[in-house]
Parts: structure tokens; sequence; C-alpha cells
């Protein structure tokens, strides 16, 4: 089995809307993830396409970031949050061959640098890594923000590899899942993850050319 497939999980909800931690989803591998309703009007949420003839499929998004880490949060608060983590985001980066101001760009759309931070489908910690992931990246504890950076970045890394080190595919596939890039032959179709590169390059850009303005 792969390890970014995992069984399907019944939420036990009425509508298509987390509720709480969604701790059942938990164990939801990285990326896609499919909507389907069961006859009795339950919603499942699930990383399978395909759930059988008893099952309606309703949609599918790419994965939601830690929004709620964010509401109300200022330069100044933001600046302030990501300073500790700074030296980790470089180390990890350049051993991998990225560029370190994409990495700060993707925690601060993903969490806004809350280590704390999870998501309304159990993605946790900085770089919201769901746990199947986590587990398959090696990740011990991903509310570890050196153990989560460390993590991320690697992950980052491989679909960096994957997609020719074209940034946007790569973006795409940290949050849709490199199998949704693949069948969709680029971006797929969702609007989470369409917002969700643009929101990465627009900080990216941001952060690359406060870097160029600073250097002597």
């Amino acid at each position: 089995m792969s390890p970014f497939h995992r069984t399907f999980l019944n939420c036990a909800l009425t509508s298509a809307v987390f509720v709480g931690a969604a701790a059942p989803a938990a164990l939801m591998a990285q990326g896609q993830i499919h909507i389907h309703r069961s006859p009795d009007g339950t919603q499942w949420f699930t990383d399978r396409r395909n759930m059988g003839p008893d099952y309606t499929y309703v949609g599918s998004y790419g994965r939601p970031t830690a929004s709620h880490s964010c509401h109300g949060i200022t330069p100044t608060i933001l600046a302030q949050r990501a300073e500790p983590y700074l030296t980790t985001v470089r180390h990890y980066a350049t051993h991998y061959g990225i560029d370190p101001n994409l990495v700060r760009a993707v925690i601060t759309v993903e969490s806004c640098f809350d280590r704390q931070a999870v998501s309304r489908v159990g993605a946790q910690g900085l770089m919201q890594l769901m746990p199947a992931t986590a587990r398959e990246l090696g990740v011990q504890n991903s509310f570890d923000a050196l153990d989560n950076i460390r993590g991320g970045i690697r992950y980052l890394h491989r679909m960096l590899q994957e997609f020719d080190q074209d940034i946007t595919l790569a973006l795409a596939a940290y949050n849709a899942g490199p199998g949704a890039v693949r069948r969709h032959n680029g971006v797929p179709p969702f609007n989470e993850t369409r917002n969700y590169i643009t929101r990465v390059m627009d900080h990216y850009e941001r952060l690359a050319g406060t870097a160029q303005t600073s250097t002597p």
C-alpha cells in the first residue's frame, strides 16, 4: 500500500463542514480530500475518489490550511512568531537545496508560524503535516518545531524533485497531493489549491524582494 493511501473515515457529520478538531480525519494523508454522502445523509471525508455505488460523490478539494491561526494577525506579530524558527528553516532548507524564503512563505500560509496549529482536517504544526505523512517522513512529534520543519522541508523537497523543480507544481502537490497533480497533468482545478499557490507565491516574492533590498 502506498504511504499516501489510507482507508476512508466516517466523520459522522450531516453537512460538508468539519466541526471541532476533526480527530477522526487525522489519519488521512497529505493531499486531496474527497467528500461523499451515504444514504443516511452522513458526509464522509476521505482520500478515496470512489467509495462504491451506495455513496454519492459530492466533490473534492485541496487540503485546507490552519486559517484560524492567522485570524487577527499583524505583520509585526507574524514576524515575532517567525523569529524563533528562522535559523532552523535556513538550516534544513539549505540542506535540501531549497530557498529558505520559499519555506518561510509556505509556513506563513500554512499556520502563520503557530507551532500548535491544527487544521479542520487534522494537519498539525508549523508546516501542517497530516499524521500519516508525518509518520512516513519520520516525524515523531508534529508539534515539535524542529521535527515539523525538518519533515515539512523534506516533503517539499520530494515534491520539487518529482515535478522537476517546478515551484508551482510542487506547491500544488504539497497542498493537494502529487497524485492529484499527476491526474490533472498540472495544477488541479480546486479553488483551495489555486488560492494556496497564489498566497504562497505572493509571500515568497515579498520575502525575496525584502532580502534583495537588504543586501548591500
